[in-house]
């Protein structure tokens, strides 16, 4: 099996879909991308879904199992089969492998991929089997009620049929030396700029190539991220619109770019090819891989450019920003969202906490 690309007819949007070994469309998978892409999720996501959905069937293909009859034992089996190293997972013979070849992490994704495909089969009226959803009541026994719990203790909640204990993945961050160091590496006003939004407004790379000139607001030195169809295919993934407050320094890096570089280019864009390609054309994710690749080897620092968006959150939540503003800046779906990811305090981070609250002191070193 394998995934595969799509255009939606009458229309510039893309999606992926998985095709059997018979050369045909898997139905109920292509049913449920379909209906992410209707929804207006990301085709980044469903490229997702779509590696993580051909995992499961081609699971299912290589034991004869129906996809409208597993059973908690046939997803189970899913999760060791995942471990797996690919060229043993169509042996005949168990092999033991040495670690594991997926981490807790990514199993618990393709899990969630799973269920996600098979409720949505389930709320189209198609026969699945009842134990891919299993419910339980939300209330926990012996723990804190919550306030609406006289509401909802007697609704029922969806859980995963199997899950796999992941530990917390501490996001990478960069020390201010290095982000310097990686803004010093930038021979051109245009990368130079780029990485300096990404790391004063913790932007993702997509929102940043879909800045337009219009976004920017100079007088009020504020940035807004806008949620729009691009010709580069940048995605925002938050579907809210949220205006970010910067710096001027920023302002001024960006005025300069446009006298020193943009000139008189004709394009509504922010970032646009000027050395190569189609000049004028929007600046497409293969630039800013390109240009990460020359960084690293440049500088030594071996980076990616989602680290510049958790470095920005990290230094405003140690700088005691309410994590709400923290949220809303990130565009998180919600604060949760955002204590969750970022609740990797070290050491420092809690002396530190204790000392302002008067529970220690100051180390006079």
């Amino acid at each position: 099996m394998f995934v595969t690309r799509v255009v939606v007819s009458g229309s510039r949007r893309e999606s992926w879909t998985v095709v059997g070994d018979d050369a045909v469309v898997v139905a109920p998978v292509e049913r449920f991308l379909s209906f992410l892409t209707d929804a207006g999720r990301s085709p980044n996501t469903v490229k997702a879904y779509a590696h993580d959905l051909r995992d499961w069937f081609e699971y299912l293909a290589g034991r004869g199992i129906d996809w409208a009859a597993v059973d908690v034992e046939d997803v189970a089996g899913f999760v060791s089969w995942l471990r797996l190293p690919p060229e043993t997972r169509g042996k005949s013979v168990a092999v033991l492998p040495v670690g594991e070849y997926c981490s807790a992490a990514t199993i618990n994704r393709k899990l969630a991929a799973v269920g996600s495909m098979y409720r949505h089969a389930s709320r189209c009226g198609l026969p699945v089997h009842a134990s891919l959803s299993m419910w339980r009541p939300s209330g926990r026994r012996g723990g804190p009620r919550s306030f609406l719990h006289h509401v909802s203790k007697s609704k029922p909640t969806q859980a995963p049929v199997v899950q796999v204990r992941a530990g917390r993945r501490t996001p990478r961050t960069l020390t201010g030396d290095e982000v310097t160091a990686l803004l010093a590496g930038c021979t051109r006003g245009r990368d130079r700029l780029l990485l300096s939004v990404l790391a004063d407004t913790g932007m993702r790379v997509g929102e940043a190539l879909g800045l337009r000139h219009e976004d920017w607001d100079a007088a009020e030195c504020q940035v807004r991220v806008v949620p729009r169809d691009n010709d580069n295919k940048a995605r925002t993934k938050s579907p809210v619109p949220r205006t970010i407050p910067v710096s001027s320094g920023l302002v001024r890096l960006y005025a300069d770019y446009l006298n020193s570089e943009y000139g008189d280019l004709d394009s509504d864009y922010v970032f646009v090819n000027l050395w190569g390609g189609r000049i004028g054309a929007p600046l497409a994710y293969p630039a800013v891989y390109d240009l990460v690749r020359r960084l690293r080897k440049r500088t030594g620092i071996d980076f990616d450019p989602h680290w510049l968006r958790h470095t920005y959150a990290t230094g405003l939540l140690r700088a005691q920003v309410p994590v709400e503003v923290v949220s809303v800046l990130l565009g998180h779906s919600s604060v949760t969202t955002t204590s969750t990811t970022y609740a990797h305090l070290t050491v420092a981070d809690t002396r530190a906490a204790l000392v302002r609250a008067g529970l220690l002191e100051q180390d006079a070193s």
